[in-house]
């Protein structure tokens, strides 16, 4: 996928710890992930922590939760009012270079698509970690993937994340790293849309099956929104790019991860949707390119 240099007054910063974690409870969580990846491999470690998310141990992660104090991050661009900051931390890597890229150009897709149907648009910032790290929901983690905090309106993202998705999940490519991004600009959508208040409110007043479902519904939407925006830019695919989504989704639908870390699949406890789930939702958004068809609220899924 093309695209062109991101804009030099996005909201980005660096949200690297410089002590332990911190707040918010996931002290004893962190604790335990050696124990638990030794037994059920990294694909453990990343349903423990989606499932734990869900049910509120990580904060007020994805916009589902309550809770969580904002801590302190190195942030460049529109806070300050100058801009001209983010290349000191874009530049600092190549990963870091071409999420800054995709960030900027779902920006801008997005706001031109809330503008053109009369709504407010309100950006998101954009922090980067290595290893471990900080957020307004607490604390920031490699083995957690990327992440949206709805307490500050920031995605969160690992660029470590790139090399697990491609070398362990089998899904390499720019336009698989493009999706990543997408998919959690697809969470700020939903905060500003009030999609994930009210998954949280289901969560908070079903039982766990319930809140499992609601969760793949927004989950799903999400990928679907990060459809929607490569449509929007659909000049600037290349050709294998739709192929290259299409490989991350099926990798990290939630029966894959199941079977891998543990050789079965619970379905109750599904919290981001299936395989075939994700690529079809994925595929919607780019063939409808209209954040319309992405509700994933109303009928089967």
């Amino acid at each position: 996928m093309r695209l062109d240099d991101y804009d030099n007054d996005i909201d980005v910063g660096d949200a690297s710890s410089r002590g332990g974690f911190g707040g918010g409870g996931g002290g004893l969580l962190f604790g335990l992930l050696p124990l638990i990846g030794s037994r059920f491999g990294c694909g453990g470690i990343v349903v423990v922590l989606i499932l734990l998310a869900v049910f509120g141990g990580l904060g007020n992660l994805g916009g589902m939760f309550s809770g969580g104090g904002n801590a302190p991050t190195t942030q460049v661009g529109r806070p300050a009012g100058e801009g001209g900051g983010a290349r000191s931390i874009c530049e600092a890597s190549p990963e870091r270079r071409t999420t800054c890229q995709a960030f900027s150009n779902a920006e801008n897709t997005w706001e031109a698509m809330f503008a053109r149907s009369g709504q407010r648009f309100q950006a998101p910032g954009l922090r980067f970690f290595s290893g471990q790290g900080q957020s307004g929901c607490g604390a920031a983690q490699a083995a957690m993937g990327p992440f949206y905090c709805p307490t500050d309106h920031d995605i969160y993202l690992d660029t470590g994340f790139f090399d697990e998705l491609s070398q362990r999940f089998g899904a390499p490519g720019d336009f698989a790293q493009y999706y990543v991004v997408a998919h959690e600009f697809g969470h700020h959508i939903q905060n500003l849309l009030g999609t994930s208040d009210k998954v949280q409110q289901i969560q908070q007043s079903a039982g766990r099956t319930e809140g499992n479902a609601a969760s793949v519904r927004l989950e799903l939407q999400a990928d679907c929104y990060a459809g929607v925006w490569a449509a929007q830019n659909r000049n600037r695919l290349e050709p294998g790019d739709v192929e290259e989504g299409m490989k991350a989704a099926q990798a990290i639908g939630d029966d894959t991860l199941q079977r891998e870390a543990q050789g079965r699949v619970v379905p109750d406890s599904f919290t981001h949707g299936t395989s075939e789930q994700r690529m079809r939702w994925l595929r919607r958004g780019l063939e409808s390119g209209d954040p319309a068809q992405c509700d994933t609220f109303s009928g089967a899924i």
